[in-house]
């Protein structure tokens, strides 16, 4: 069958279609992405604007007819954390419900970490033995371990880029003053939910999902995404230790011009170093593997598994 999953995130509204049916990897077949900048759409009560409500509106009215348009069975919509915590979500809800025929759940952050790690958990199999996942996206940071599909345990905390980059690193490049109470910060959040972790142990894998550690990744020295799903990805805490510097005193212009680096997210790029940064130092990881998949294919995942299997076993 062929599903769509629309990812109502921070920074982007994303319609991604797969063909997928149960015990099959899901094969992408069309990605529709706009660049809303939803969080930062927010007044200053912590409402969505009414001209970011107009906006997403729209842009989820065009996703839908995108998925129309590719032949999309069914569309899996979810919205995370800059609608979960807008002080006007219902409203929000409630226009897009009525302008675009789509029932917009919210997920909890835990359930966007979990399903992130059952992404993480089918891309790299039982063999990778205890994994530790880590995500930074627009408005949070999910962390999520464990030995089976449904992880040990699962946070998450709003140290997302986008998030972080408006309310911390106003200055373009940013005061040194600034990036280092950004870094307190970031790492005082970080090193509350470590304790939790460790009681069960070292991890076997630790992987990292998300736009901001592929663009980090690939600024190390990572290959590009042109090179294909399968080539494997690391980024070293040695090499980030490098970068982060060096991202504080570049300009946003500077930014862009780094392979990888998109100019959507360069803004956002040191941000996210300092988290990744402050996540493998304080959880004592000195490499991470890239994982293509994340949240959007842990959603077509947990679709797939409840769909009824129509196999019958030759008697």
């Amino acid at each position: 069958m062929r599903l769509g999953v629309l990812d109502v995130g921070s920074n982007t509204i994303h319609l991604l279609v797969v063909d997928a049916h149960p015990g099959a990897r899901p094969l992408p077949a069309h990605s529709h992405k706009v660049e809303l900048r939803l969080a930062q759409l927010l007044d200053e009560h912590g409402a969505v604007s009414p001209e970011g409500i107009d906006r997403l509106v729209s842009v989820i009215a065009g996703a839908v007819q995108a998925a129309e348009d590719k032949g999309c069975e069914d569309v899996l919509p979810f919205a995370t954390s800059a609608v979960r915590e807008a002080t006007n979500a219902d409203e929000v809800l409630s226009r897009v419900k009525a302008e675009t025929g789509i029932e917009l759940p919210i997920l909890s952050g835990e359930d966007e970490a979990r399903l992130t790690f059952l992404a993480a958990r089918r891309w790299f199999g039982w063999s990778a033995g205890k994994l530790l996942v880590l995500d930074i996206g627009g408005g949070s940071l999910e962390i999520a371990y464990g030995i089976d599909e449904d992880p040990d345990a699962a946070v998450s905390l709003p140290l997302g880029a986008g998030r972080l980059t408006s309310g911390w690193l106003p200055g373009d490049p940013p005061d040194p003053a600034d990036v280092r109470a950004l870094r307190r910060h970031a790492r005082a959040q970080i090193a509350r939910t470590v304790g939790e972790f460790a009681r069960f142990g070292a991890p076997d894998h630790v992987v990292a999902t998300s736009k901001t550690f592929k663009q980090l990744a690939r600024i190390a020295g990572a290959a590009r995404s042109a090179d294909g799903l399968y080539v494997q990805r690391d980024l070293s805490r040695k090499d980030l230790e490098e970068w982060v510097p060096r991202l504080s005193a570049m300009t946003i212009a500077q930014r862009c011009a780094l392979p990888g680096v998109s100019e959507g997210r360069a803004a956002q790029l040191l941000a996210g170093a300092l988290v990744a940064e402050g996540a493998m130092d304080l959880f004592g990881v000195e490499t991470l593997e890239i994982c293509p998949w994340a949240l959007r294919e842990g959603v077509i995942l947990r679709r797939l598994d409840h769909l009824p299997n129509d196999t019958h076993l030759a008697t």
